[in-house]
This record gives structure tokens, C-alpha cells and sequence, in this order.
């Protein structure tokens, strides 16, 4: 999400999961423009070290898996699959696609700076066939084949909110991974896109990304073991010419996929096994339909045979791992966005989280500290204070994964486009980041009015 501050400067500026602005200390601003930033910070072993344990587990798997169950029955943002049909009616169906597939009379430009006319926004919107609903429709099930972006309209057309605002693609939502289950519940005009209900979003996806499978094949998928999850910020499936869907494909952190079950001794699409963990990939067949292809991920490539432990170690490290990546809306230029960077750090060790920071600030699956206008300004400070490794600090638009502190004033990483601060003579500096970067939390502002301290609206404790 964005929002748009009007500093004291009289400039507007759209900002990326928020601009942030210090007023004072810490006042040390490098050659790199960002404040209080000093080179021993962009390791995470600076970090860890730190902690006085940082490999005490905050949560077994058991809690995990209890709270990622909890986080399916009664978070409103997340769906389990296993529920959702066979039977669709028209109303629930209708309902999804109106939620995300939403425009406003705001003029739209292309990648071009160009306006985009109005005539090709219409279009767009009626590809959507909301009328073509049936009554009573079949959900069927598919695998996402290859990383791609779900969108609140079924086109790939790039549209932003304004020249020069290309990191804020208008029709991007979110983005699905190989191996994400989905219920496809409508197809688009053109027969090109499904309207798709995944397990943290619903939207339109394009359909040669979906393979189509059985209800069972599908929801059985991610449960199979043995597996691997990935660890790494991105890793890739090794090269072959004899499978090319699954040719360096890319998989992202957070992702369990299953082993296949092959003989040891057999070559994977022309080549030994022995020094790669041999995956079961879906792939998509001519006709649309799933079928599984084996593949292979490098041993030395960064994945694990379960997730990580959660522990505060694991937390930082694994954050880390994303710094200097740049900021996608909606996991767009290959990244992702603010609440796409804490919810795949945490995904890594097992823990599942609502996709946007409205939802993830108030999901009531996790523990966390809703603050309000009645809460003043010495309250928010002591909330501050008692912020742990890992805990999510949210405003408006925005969330920040808290690191620790340096010389009693706090730190956060954080996917975030900019930063507007004071410097020590006073003087309002901006610095564009676009990144995941490591940055000082206090004290901040989001507007010339307002503090950051108090725009927080939640502090999210996994734990």
C-alpha cells in the first residue's frame, strides 16, 4: 500500500510502503546518504551478536502449525482451499472479483509516462465477465507452474498512478510460486485468465501459469514428504534442454517442495542425481492439465529438508538475505514489497501470514498490540522500548521488521522506498533507497505533522 506525505518543503511525495523521515538523532550520515548507517550494520552476524539467545526456538512447530491452523479458521484475508467448494454460487464468486477488481475515475499512465485512454481501461474491465457467472459453477483446482504476478484485472497491461511512479503498478496484487495450490473459480472474457483463489489472496491469474488437476493431487501436493524448503532469497533448478519447464526455474524462499521417489542411480533429464536433491515439480501439459516433472536443485544451493527453527538468529539471518534486493509492489522486478519481505522471511521457518499489512497488523491469529488516538506518545515509546528481534512495527501502508538497537536508539530492515530525515544541521534530506535496507526507526515522521511513533497502528509479536 502507499500514501502520499506533503512535507514542510511543499513537495508530494508517493511513498514506497512509506517514506520515512528522521527529525533527530541518530544525526551520522554517511556517503550513502542514509542515516545512522555505518558499514559493520549490513552483516547480520552485527546483529546476532547482540542477542543475548539467539538460538532459543520462540515457537516449536507444533505452536507453528497450530497458529498457521488457527490463522486459516479465522483470518478472513487468508482461504483454506480444502474448504472452498466443489459447489460455487454466483453471490461468493461475484464477491471475490468485486474485492480486488476495483478502479476509481484517477487517470492511469503506461511504463511510457503516456495517459492510458480511457477506451483500453474499459476493456480491461469488461474482460472481468462478471455477468457470465453462472448460478452455481465447479470449482476446479490447479499448481502454479512458474512465479507469476496475480492481478486485481485479468491484463497485463501496466498501468500506474502517475508519471514517474513506476515502482506502483496499479493492477498488480500480489504474485503465486511454483508448486501454490489455487481454486479457479471464473475464467476471463477472453479465456486467457482464471480468477483464482489462492491460500493468502484472491485474483486474476494468467492461465497458461496454472496447471489443472484433480481436487486431491492438488491439495495433497505441498504436504508430501520428504521435501526440501528453500532457504535462500532465490535459488534455481539446474539447466536442462530435456525438460525445459523446469529448466532454472526459479523458487523463492519460503517454498516446500516435495522429493521425487527415483532411484538414485537413474539420471534426471540428462544428468546424475547424485550431487542435487531431486524435486517433483508440476508442469502444465499441452492441454492444460497437471502433470509432475522431476528436477534438479543444486546440494550446495541455499534449501533445508524442513524450515528453519524459528529463533531470533534465524529471523535476522534469513531478512538479511533480501538486503539490497529491490522493492516490488506486489512482488513485481522479481522482488517484493514491505509486507512480502517480513511474511517470506517468516514463511521460511513455517509460519504463514495474511498478504497485505492491514491484514497482517490486526490478524487475529497473531499476537499483537493494536494502538489507537487514545494512546499518547510516552505509551508508544514504551511499546518501542519492549520491541523484540523480529517483531513487526506497522503504520499505515507500511510494516518494518525490528532488528535491535545501537546505543539505545532502535533499528529496523525494511523494504522501503526512501528516506526523508533532518540531518544535523536541520536540514530536510532525501535519500531514495527502493531496496530492503537496514535503517534507524527513531525518531520518524510521516508527514511534517506527524511522527512517526505515533502513526504506528500495531506491533505484531510472533511469538
Amino acid at each position: 500500500m502507499t500514501f502520499v506525505s506533503r512535507l514542510a518543503s511543499g513537495v508530494v511525495t508517493v511513498l514506497a510502503c512509506s517514506t520515512v523521515i528522521a527529525q533527530t538523532a541518530p544525526t551520522t550520515l554517511p556517503a550513502s546518504g542514509v542515516i545512522g548507517i555505518q558499514e559493520a550494520m549490513l552483516s547480520p552476524d552485527y546483529w546476532v551478536a547482540k542477542l543475548s539467545s539467539p538460538n532459543q526456538v520462540i515457537l516449536s512447530k507444533a505452536q507453528i502449525d497450530a497458529q498457521n491452523a488457527q490463522l486459516f479458521k479465522t483470518d478472513t484475508s487468508t482461504y483454506d482451499l480444502a474448504k472452498i467448494g466443489p459447489a460455487l454460487t454466483r453471490a461468493q464468486i461475484q464477491g471475490w472479483i468485486e474485492h480486488v477488481s476495483k478502479l476509481d475515475d484517477k487517470p492511469l499512465y503506461d511504463e511510457h509516462d503516456q495517459p492510458i485512454p480511457r477506451s483500453t481501461i474499459d476493456a480491461v474491465v469488461a474482460g472481468i465477465a462478471l455477468d457470465q457467472v453462472p448460478a452455481v459453477s465447479q470449482a476446479r483446482y490447479g499448481l502454479v507452474v512458474h512465479r507469476v504476478s496475480l492481478r486485481n484485472f485479468p491484463t497485463s497491461l501496466r498501468a500506474f498512478p502517475g508519471k514517474g511512479l513506476q515502482d506502483f503498478e496499479r493492477f498488480q496484487e500480489s504474485t503465486l510460486f511454483p508448486g501454490d495450490p489455487v481454486a479457479i473459480v471464473h475464467t476471463s472474457l477472453d479465456g486467457q485468465w482464471f480468477f483464482v483463489v489462492s491460500p493468502r489472496y484472491a485474483a486474476w491469474v494468467e492461465r497458461s501459469a496454472i496447471a489443472v488437476g484433480s481436487r486431491d493431487e492438488v491439495l495433497a501436493y505441498a504436504a508430501q514428504t520428504p521435501s526440501r524448503v528453500i532457504t535462500g532469497d532465490k535459488v534455481r533448478t539446474v539447466y536442462t534442454p530435456e525438460a525445459p519447464a523446469v529448466s532454472e526455474l526459479q523458487l523463492d524462499m519460503g517454498l516446500r517442495i516435495p522429493l521425487d521417489n527415483l532411484p538414485p542411480d537413474q539420471p534426471v533429464n540428462g544428468q546424475g542425481p547424485y550431487e542435487a536433491w531431486t524435486l517433483k515439480l508440476p508442469v502444465r501439459a499441452d492441454d492444460g492439465s497437471l502433470r509432475f516433472q522431476p528436477a534438479l536443485l543444486q546440494r550446495t544451493l541455499d534449501s533445508s529438508q524442513d524450515y528453519l527453527p524459528l529463533t531470533q538468529a534465524n529471523i535476522v539471518r534469513q531478512a538479511f538475505k533480501f538486503l539490497g534486493e529491490r522493492y516490488g509492489w506486489g512482488h513485481l522486478y522479481n522482488g517484493r514489497d514491505c509486507s512480502g519481505f517480513v511474511s517470506d522471511v517468516y514463511r521460511s521457518m513455517g509460519v504463514q501470514m495474511p498478504r497485505n499489512t492491514g491484514d497482517q497488523s490486526i490478524s487475529p491469529a497473531l499476537h499483537h498490540r493494536v494502538f489507537t488516538a487514545a494512546d499518547n506518545h510516552a505509551t508508544r515509546m514504551q511499546a518501542i522500548a519492549q520491541a523484540q528481534t523480529g517483531d513487526l512495527i506497522y503504520i499505515p501502508g507500511h510494516v518494518m521488521m525490528f532488528l535491535g538497537r545501537v546505543d539505545g536508539q532502535p533499528y529496523v530492515i525494511q523494504d522501503v522506498g526512501g528516506l526523508v530525515f533532518h540531518d544535523a544541521s536541520g536540514k530536510l534530506r532525501w535519500t531514495k533507497t527502493n531496496e530492503v535496507s537496514v535503517t534507524p526507526l527513531l525518531p520518524l515522521l510521516v508527514s511534517d505533522k506527524l511522527s512517526y511513533v505515533d502513526a504506528i497502528t500495531s506491533i505484531v509479536h510472533i511469538r
